[in-house]
């Protein structure tokens, strides 16, 4: 017998919340890469294998997703500094501080890369006095690799900040007072507590760096296998027609 009565749930019922979220993920989400997959069953694989091993493939891809870690590693670790810096201490205007991480969120791509590219610039506020020191920012992979980390930073910064914010201070200071330093509180009782949302943030700085195409392009300088990346090869593809050999660098990424 039913010890009491059963309470009711205010949502609707199981089949219909599940029936439309996965029915809208897959017309917005899962039909558009099916499409994506079977447009590549035109090739063969020896014609596909050829397009995704050739050098000027390979080497877009290598930049892609090389520099894209890369940054994506950068981000983690600064982006946690500053996530530290905004909800550890209390600062004059620390509250234009956190709404300035959200810029890179709000800039239209290609205004990103216009601002890098003229700051980077051999005659630009940056670029000048780096040039004198022999180092080329702008139309190199340096850029591209400052604009990466220009557009990822954000994600670590707003995937960890809540976790961090949720992580009482009296955890801290009852590991200080059994005895235990500033590092071994860090890494023994902080550090554990952001991980997974140290991993996310990482993984999406990483995923929106290597799709990134209008703030990379204008300060990359599109060289073919110096400072080409794939995105931008799959345009280029496009805009000659060759869609199967489009259709499989994008399989790939």
């Amino acid at each position: 017998m039913n010890g009491g009565p059963q309470r009711r749930s205010t949502l609707p019922g199981f089949g219909l919340t599940m029936g439309l979220p996965l029915t809208w993920l897959s017309v917005i989400i899962l039909i558009p890469l099916a499409g994506l997959f079977l447009k590549t069953l035109d090739l063969s694989f020896e014609q596909f294998w050829g397009i995704v091993t050739s050098r000027r493939t390979l080497n877009a891809l290598r930049i892609s997703f090389g520099l894209s870690f890369a940054a994506a590693c950068v981000n983690l670790v600064m982006g946690t500094i500053v996530v530290w810096a905004l909800v550890r201490y209390r600062f004059p205007g620390r509250r234009l501080f956190d709404a300035i991480v959200d810029i890179p969120f709000a800039l239209p791509t290609a205004v990103a890369g216009i601002a890098l590219t003229q700051l980077f610039a051999q005659k630009g506020w940056l670029g000048a006095p780096l040039a004198e020191l022999g180092i080329k920012v702008a139309f190199t992979p340096i850029g591209i690799f400052i604009a990466m980390i220009f557009i990822g930073i954000p994600f670590v910064v707003r995937t960890v900040q809540p976790v961090l914010l949720d992580l009482d201070v009296e955890i801290e200071e009852a590991a200080a007072s059994l005895g235990a330093n500033r590092w071994h509180t860090v890494f023994r009782v902080i550090l554990p507590s952001l991980i997974p949302a140290l991993l996310t943030g990482f993984a999406l700085a990483f995923a929106r760096a290597a799709g990134e195409y209008g703030s990379v392009i204008f300060i990359a300088g599109n060289l073919p296998n110096v400072s080409e990346i794939a995105p931008l090869l799959i345009v280029i593809r496009l805009s000659e027609f060759r869609y199967a050999d489009a259709t499989a660098i994008a399989v790939v990424m």
